[in-house]
């Protein structure tokens, strides 16, 4: 399960192949204990981070849309997944 990012304590990953369950692309986050999934505008699907932990994975994915979709891409090629760059 690939890390690709990381900031304010919490940590996003992104799986290859990921399309079973969630067929929409997404991202895995965990913070202060618990774990989430978002769709990459930072809507959560799965799970539950707390206010602000949806707030910053909703901010995040707003700022990195561009990374992400490209990120999405490499992750259901079975390819590397870049590094997306943390919230500012």
């Amino acid at each position: 399960m690939p890390r690709i990012s990381e900031f304010f304590g919490i940590i996003i990953y992104m799986y290859w192949f990921d399309i079973q369950k969630h067929k929409a692309p997404h991202i895995h986050a965990r913070y202060a204990g618990k774990e989430a999934i978002f769709d990459l505008f930072g809507n959560c699907i799965e799970g539950e981070l707390g206010k602000r932990g949806e707030k910053l994975i909703k901010d995040w994915c707003q700022e990195r849309q561009k990374e992400l979709k490209a990120a999405w891409k490499q992750a259901i090629e079975g390819k590397e997944i870049p590094w997306v760059p943390p919230l500012q």
